[in-house]
């Protein structure tokens, strides 16, 4: 095994993957979780893009300022609310449809600026 701050442990057959800032396995890191906090300008911007999706809409919400289970919840509950299937990737909700004008105002009950991006 490596010694220094650069080396070490990252797979044990006991526990699989390892953290390799807290050397703990990666299912009880709370570093990943402490450092996951969300950075922005404070606002969430909300638009419909069909661009590289074969023309059909989605609706992309970005800058949502949570951390990512609570932001994959609150996807589920925006999904859900709309009636349609979507996903959240690299901290960008991406739901399927053009829902723009339908989740401004459950964005804006939350308490966050909201800005339409585009047309």
């Amino acid at each position: 095994m490596k010694s220094g701050k650069g080396g070490g442990l990252v797979y044990s057959t006991e526990h699989g993957r390892m953290c390799p800032q807290c050397r703990q396995p990666i299912d009880a890191c709370t570093c990943a979780r402490q450092s996951a906090t969300p950075t922005g300008d404070g606002t969430v911007r909300i638009r419909c893009e069909t661009k590289g999706r074969q023309g059909k809409g989605v609706t992309v919400i970005r800058g949502v300022p949570l951390v990512a289970d609570e932001l994959a919840r609150f996807a589920k509950s925006l999904r859900q609310r709309c009636g349609s299937g979507g996903t959240v990737k690299d901290g960008v909700i991406e739901i399927q449809g053009d829902h723009v004008v339908l989740l401004i105002p459950l964005l804006q009950q939350q308490g966050w600026v909201v800005k339409r991006n585009g047309g």
